[in-house]
């Protein structure tokens, strides 16, 4: 029977179903919407790490709801090495991924019809899994003037006496944007005083973009809200973006905060992790290894960024009346087409050959607005780039 938890229907987009068409007919598509590590030459599991999942121990069941205590101080031992953020081993909860973390949050948080606020633009996953949950979700929004700004008035009119959680993310997916010292201060400000959670996604925060001419190129350290906060704090992660290893399924949420309602919440989370007990054994052991693999895998990630970025960048230098919106990190960004191409994305597919995702899969409701994804290999993305201008 059908719900109105899910889609009312499942009909294929315009992108999608000429992108399917292109195929079919043989087409050599030329993807810059991928952010599949593994796909682009920047896998992060190596032999070594791949070795360790097959320790002795994957053999034995022996659960854990919040992780084990082995794999939560390794996570715990990452925050400590990670400029400006900590986190004790006993405010941890392992899940299987990041989208399992936000149903685990909202499930704690939220009754059916509360509500939750997200930015706008975003990743368009929130509300899908609010959906599932009978979560209602309400947008801020964020706006462009130079760089990114939240528009704080915005949040504050979107808070309902049903309001039970504001979620950030950062770097925001897809306009690589983080929040400065006095946006995050003000958002946690309303959420003490109004005994809101604040729920931080901080997946790509390890990716912070080189500096816009910087000689050589330079990058500040993205930030976190874990440490000292006033309001009710989880900060989410994980090993799919971290280390470049999707196909291992283990993420975190962490928690922060005053310590009457950080041990109410982990007391619930425990209970709901007891029931779906959802990352493996191997993983969780191996979990040391694996992370101590980001280094290597970090740096590529890096390099790969600011190569693609300079070319993105050369765009502007151009006749075509391209923009880019800068951002300070992430594996997205987001290009503006000359003002007279209303649907770049479908023209970019259509003529060139060339796959970026409309702003409006974003809900930007601003013409020509497109995002790219920073991953793919060098060649891949120039050919790409060089295509797009021809469109200009």
């Amino acid at each position: 029977m059908p719900t109105r938890r899910l889609p009312r229907e499942f009909t294929p987009n315009e992108i999608t179903a000429l992108l399917e068409e292109k195929r079919r007919s043989g087409a050599r598509i030329l993807d810059l919407t991928e952010t599949n590590p593994t796909r682009v030459g920047l896998a992060g599991a190596r032999p070594a790490e791949l070795r360790a999942l097959s320790a002795a121990g994957g053999a034995v069941y022996e659960p854990h709801p919040r992780g084990t205590p082995a794999a939560r101080e390794a996570v715990a031992r990452y925050y400590r090495e990670r400029a400006g953020a900590g986190v004790s081993p006993d405010d941890l909860v392992l899940t299987a991924s990041t989208s399992e973390a936000y149903v685990h949050l909202f499930r704690i948080l939220c009754e059916s019809g509360d509500e939750i606020l997200v930015p706008r633009p975003s990743y368009p996953l929130f509300e899908p899994l609010a959906a599932l949950e009978d979560v209602h979700v309400e947008h801020y929004r964020l706006a462009y003037d130079g760089r990114w700004q939240l528009d704080l008035d915005s949040l504050e009119a979107a808070l309902s006496p049903r309001t039970r959680a504001v979620v950030v993310v950062q770097p925001n997916n897809p306009t690589g944007s983080c929040l400065s010292a006095g946006e995050i201060a003000g958002v946690e400000s309303l959420c003490a005083e109004r005994g809101i959670a604040i729920i931080s996604d901080e997946v790509f925060g390890d990716f912070p973009w080189p500096a816009a001419g910087a000689i050589p190129p330079t990058a500040s350290p993205l930030p976190s809200l874990l440490g000292e906060r006033r309001a009710l704090t989880f900060a989410l992660s994980g090993l799919s973006k971290l280390c470049g290893m999707p196909q291992m399924k283990l993420a975190w949420i962490a928690l922060a905060g005053p310590r009457a309602r950080r041990c109410e919440a982990m007391q619930r989370l425990e209970w709901i992790a007891d029931l779906f007990l959802s990352v493996s054994t191997p993983v969780q052991l191996a979990l040391p290894t694996l992370l101590d693999a980001r280094h290597p895998y970090q740096a590529a990630v890096r390099g790969r960024l600011a190569a693609n970025l300079a070319r993105l960048r050369a765009l502007e230098g151009g006749d075509g009346g391209f923009r880019v919106l800068e951002g300070e990190g992430g594996w997205s960004a987001m290009l503006t087409a000359p003002p007279a191409s209303r649907d770049f994305a479908l023209e970019a597919l259509s003529k060139k050959e060339v796959l970026v995702h409309p702003g409006h899969f974003y809900d930007i409701a601003q013409d020509g607005c497109v995002v790219v994804s920073l991953l793919p290999e060098p060649d891949t993305f120039d050919q790409a780039v060089t295509r797009l201008a021809a469109l200009a």
